[in-house]
Order: structure tokens, then sequence, then C-alpha cells
């Protein structure tokens, strides 16, 4: 028994016949209309900040930066595209025409244009990013356009990478990894660039000349892997798609609905479904739920590793004003003291396994803030530390004020974790821009409101006066009687489920 190809293009004519049934005449010609003039309106009240980031009135980046810049941006476009497929289709199309007998490479292809499109314009701005940064402003116009066009082209050659590891193969792997070493070797060069104070050299750039021949040798070399890539659609297995397609899923209902905890679930899911756990046995003095703590930040030692080099960022706002640093400080405080927030959330969204161990609220979340604390005040302290080594910071011990933040992050990280669904219900704000739902803001800031307490710390940065103990005991105060009023206020020994009030 043989199985015959149907042709695709009359059942896409059929499906989109009658999902466009109930529409009104001129619908998709006015959402056309509407977008294109939110771009136009967006455009032109940002278009000197956009003007700012890819093309400043003077190059200030030096060779350094932008080279350092070059293994940033691209592979951060890299593990996007991993992240999210690169090749995915939309959920009525995963659930009735992949199945279906139709060509899966007329299925596939529309999605891979598309998805080139978005990467070959990311690379484009990438690249105009960094020779807007780094290029005399004498450099000819078409070696501008030469050099977008070639950093489109590197954009899509990613997404060709990004393609063949989603079809399979542990060498997907590997390359995951090298791209994360590219992007951790780019920051550092960042860094560097930073704390040396190179002066910018804006000369030796390739004429015109040079450059077509490369990027025509690039074109054709994309063009060519591109057709053999159109040609292996097929071979692409079904889980990868449709794990691109919940992928793509989940974020148009977070964006619809205003749900981040949907995106939020899902990474967690997916990133425990691609793990071999294996036991580890701490001491049975300490308490359960932080032994269930320090396991989950043992399983998590990749984002551990990001953490210890993510300290040095701040460093690179030497330059900037010394409340930017001391905000930078705090948000990174509240993102390490948030690698162990998983338990927490899965506790106040289900609190049988507090029932089955006989713990109340207030203990739960008096054990569930130790490791998030000594993660934070380990972060704070090294980040601190680098800034006064680096003289970006005057004198004081600074390490021991990055210590004493340990209270501030665990405390906005467990806030964060027991917030629930977002309130739909609130009344919405009209302004001039439109009606804007207050239930998705209010939810965005409980968490990162608890940062508040680390405000002696804000201020003494922002000041950029010498450190004294005095500020040191200041901030250890504020920092446990805020801790202290968090668990009293939020918790109670007569009650196990830990959603906020």
């Amino acid at each position: 028994m043989t199985s015959a190809t149907v042709p695709l293009a009359p059942v896409r004519r059929w499906i989109s016949r009658r999902q466009s049934a109930h529409r009104e005449r001129g619908a998709t010609a006015g959402n056309i209309y509407f977008a294109l003039l939110f771009v136009a309106v967006v455009g032109g009240m940002v278009h000197k900040q956009l003007a700012v980031v890819f093309w400043p009135t003077a190059p200030n980046a030096s060779r350094l930066a932008a080279a350092s810049l070059v293994p940033v941006l691209f592979g951060l476009l890299y593990l996007a595209l991993r992240r999210f497929g690169p090749l995915a289709l939309s959920r009525p199309a995963a659930s009735w025409l992949l199945p279906a007998p139709v060509s899966r490479r007329r299925l596939l292809l529309p999605s891979l244009r598309l998805t080139a499109i978005v990467a070959a314009i990311v690379g484009a701005l990438a690249g105009t990013a960094i020779v807007g940064h780094a290029a005399p402003r004498t450099l000819a116009g078409q070696s501008v356009a030469l050099l977008a066009s070639g950093a489109a082209l590197i954009g899509i050659a990613l997404l060709l990478v990004a393609l063949a590891a989603q079809a399979g193969g542990r060498w997907g792997d590997r390359v995951d990894a090298l791209v994360s070493l590219l992007l951790a070797a780019g920051l550092a060069g960042l860094i560097a660039d930073s704390t040396s104070g190179d002066s910018v050299t804006a000369a030796g750039w390739p004429s015109a000349s040079t450059l077509l021949p490369l990027v025509g040798a690039l074109a054709l070399v994309v063009g060519l892997l591109f057709a053999h890539s159109v040609r292996g659609l097929a071979r692409t297995p079904n889980e990868r798609i449709l794990e691109a397609a919940k992928t793509a899923g989940t974020l148009f209902d977070t964006a619809f609905g205003m749900e981040p905890s949907f995106l939020t679930d899902m990474i967690e899911r997916r990133y425990w479904a691609h793990r071999h756990l294996r036991s580890v046995r701490f001491p049975t003095r300490l308490p359960v739920l932080v032994t269930q703590d320090l396991l989950l930040v043992v399983r998590r030692r990749k984002r551990l590793l990001w953490l210890a080099l993510l300290a040095a960022l701040p460093v690179l706002l030497g330059h900037a004003p010394h409340w930017l640093i001391g905000v930078a400080v705090l948000i990174g405080a509240l993102l390490s003291a948030s690698t162990a927030g998983g338990n927490v959330k899965t506790d106040a969204g289900n609190p049988v396994l507090l029932r089955l161990l006989g713990l109340n609220s207030r203990q739960a979340i008096l054990q569930r803030m130790w490791v998030p604390g000594v993660l934070a005040a380990l972060w704070s302290a090294l980040a601190l530390g680098l800034l006064t080594a680096l003289g970006d910071l005057p004198s004081g011990p600074w390490w021991a004020l990055g210590l004493t933040l340990g209270p501030v992050g665990a405390v906005a990280a467990v806030r964060r974790a027991r917030v629930g669904f977002v309130r739909n219900e609130l009344l919405p704000l009209d302004t001039p821009m439109g009606t804007v739902s207050t239930g998705p803001l209010v939810n965005a800031a409980i968490g990162p409101d608890a940062l508040l307490l680390g405000l002696p710390a804000l201020v003494e940065i922002a000041q950029g006066h010498p450190l004294s103990w005095t500020t040191v005991l200041v901030q250890a105060v504020v920092g446990g009687i805020g801790a202290r009023a968090y668990i009293s206020g939020t918790t109670s020994p007569d009650r196990v489920e830990l959603s906020a009030r």
C-alpha cells in the first residue's frame, strides 16, 4: 500500500479562506496599516535614541571593544536561534498539517524564510551598531552597506548552523558550548577594554573594493548552504519541530495574555527534562528545605559559572553615574538569589510537600531564604570587590557591604518566586498612547520592590565617598529587620500556603 502526497498549496488556500470567513472586509489591510503607523510613530519618537545606539555622532569604541562586540552580539543571536527552534510551526499547522500527507519541505519552507529574514535583519543591525561605534565618519557609504550586508549574511549562516543542530547530532551541543565560550571571551574583552582606558582608534577599515569580493564570496557560500538546507528540511525530526512550536506558542500566549508565568514554567520544565540527575548526600543536620535548595544549586553548575562571570559586568559601568552601578549590583543580587527560587515557586503553587513534612509557612520561608541569601551575598561581595580593585569605587570595606546585601537579595527573590498569576481584574490606566493594564505592571514590580531594603548601599555607592563601617552596619541592620518583617508579615505558624498575600 502506497501513500500519495497531497499538494500543500490548495490546503493552505482552503484553510486561509475558512480562517478569514469571519473577518470583515478590509480587516487585514487595516491591521497592516495600524502596524505601519505604529512603527512610524514609535520610530519618530525614539529616532534620536536609536541613533545613539547604532550610529553616534563620533566613534566611541576602541578596536578591542569592536572585536569583543562581534562574538557577544552574534553569539547571543545564535543562542537565541537555538532556544527558539529555529525551525517552528504554528500550533494549528503542527497539529494538523505536520502529520498530514503533504510535502514537509513546502510545509517548513515559509517558517525557514521568515526566520532567515529575521536573522538577516538582526545581523545587519548588529553589524551597523559595531561599525557605527568603531568606524570613522569618513568611511564610504558603500563600505558601510557592504559591512552591513556581510553581517546579515553571517546571521543567515548562524541560522543554518542552528538548523543543522536542530536536525540532530551531538555536535550541536558542542557548538553551543563553543559559542558560549566565545560569548564569555567577548564579555571579558569588553571588561578589559573598560579598565584599560585605550583611546578610540577608528583607522584601518577596509575599502569597498576590498570588501566587495569578500562579501560576494560569502553570499555565494551562504546561498549554496541555504539551498542544501532547503533540500534537507524534511529530515528535521518531528519532536524538534513540535518543541519549537510549543516555544513559539508559549511566547505568544505570554504576550497576548500578559502572563509571564507561562514562559517561566516552560523554561523550568524544559530545563529539567534534559537533565540526568544523581543523588548527593548532604549532612543530615541541615534543614530539609535547605538541603533541597542546595541540591537545586548544585545541579545548576553552568548558571553558577555564568553568575561568577557576570559579577564583572558592573565594571562596564565604571564611566557611568555611580547610582547606576548601585542599581546594577542590586539587580545582580536578585538574579543570583533567584537561582534557588524554583523550589519556592513549586511550594507556592502546590504546598503538598510542606504538609507531608509538617512545616508551616513561616518555617518554610525561613529555610528557603538561606541559600538565596548566601548566593546574593557572595555575588554582591565579588562584584563590589572587583569594582574596588579596579579603582571604580573609593576606598573602604565594600566587600563587607556586599555581604550585607544577602538578606536583601533573598527577600526579593523569595517574594518574586511567591507571586501568583497576573491579576487582570485590576482597573486599567488611560494614557495618551492608549490603555495600559495595571495587572502586569503590579506583577512585574513584586520582588524588585524589595530591593528598596538596599537603599543605604545604593546611596553610599551613588555618593562616591569612602565607605565606613558605620554604613556597613546600617545596611546590615536594615536588611536584617526588613527580612524579619517580611517573614512575620507574610507567613503564619497556623497555615501552610505560601501564596503571597
